[in-house]
């Protein structure tokens, strides 16, 4: 009878032990580190915070004494941060500058529609290429009108009053020589030059203009009674009066 009790007993003790592990095993199943990751890192959607919330946020770290290092400078630098940022925004590019590829023409034939389009505004340019019987005026032509498009469009400068200040032609790579067989025996060598044209568009006078200016300069020069007459200043070498 007492081997019974014993037995009876001890399988109460296993079966309470058993319910024991089952049970802790079912609470750490639920504070598992795998699940806390997935409701970490799983995707859903942020919730902007309201500017009273960011407020009574930033207030709270003010009091703690946490509070980030940008919102701790004083305000003269952030000022003069904000001028320079200012200053920056007024700034304005004065000129544009483009040029064309390397193509195979010599730099002298290619220099002379550079001084035939240079201190001219870019319209009459464009105009004075269009009708050019060269064959590199297609070419120059093109070239101008992009610069044009990309000074309004990029630099936003005044179209009226884009003119082509410089325009300077440079040689390109000298490409290897070439062997040109003649007869006898003989052969010549054969060199295919090529270059390009440069281009800087600035804000300058027009055609209009440089004709007011030069007819104000030959108001100021000295001119003969048959021509515009100056009563503002006195006369250079006048005459003794009467000569008989």
């Amino acid at each position: 009878m007492q081997s019974y009790a014993t037995d009876y007993s001890a399988a109460l003790g296993r079966k309470s032990l058993l319910n024991n592990v089952a049970s802790s095993s079912r609470f750490a199943s639920a504070w598992s580190p795998v699940n806390w990751v997935r409701e970490k890192l799983a995707p859903g959607v942020n919730e902007k915070a309201s500017e009273k919330e960011v407020a009574a946020a930033k207030q709270a770290a003010r009091a703690q004494g946490t509070t980030s290092v940008f919102e701790t400078l004083p305000q003269a630098i952030t000022k003069k941060a904000e001028v320079v940022v200012k200053e920056k925004q007024k700034e304005r590019a004065a000129f544009h500058k483009y040029s064309t590829a390397n193509f195979k023409i010599s730099h002298r034939k290619l220099n002379m529609l550079a001084n035939q389009i240079s201190s001219k505004p870019i319209d009459y340019a464009i105009l004075q290429m269009q009708f050019s019987e060269k064959r590199a005026g297609r070419r120059i032509m093109n070239m101008l009108c992009t610069a044009k498009d990309h000074a309004i469009r990029y630099k936003k400068l005044d179209p009226s009053r884009l003119v082509v200040s410089q325009a300077w032609v440079t040689k390109g790579p000298r490409p290897p020589k070439q062997v040109e067989p003649r007869g006898r025996g003989h052969y010549g060598i054969r060199i295919k030059n090529n270059a390009k044209m440069t281009v800087v568009l600035s804000y300058g006078k027009s055609i209009e203009e440089k004709k007011a200016e030069e007819f104000k300069k030959k108001l100021k020069k000295a001119v003969s009674p048959h021509m515009h007459l100056r009563e503002d200043i006195p006369l250079r070498n006048p005459s003794r009066g009467w000569t008989w």
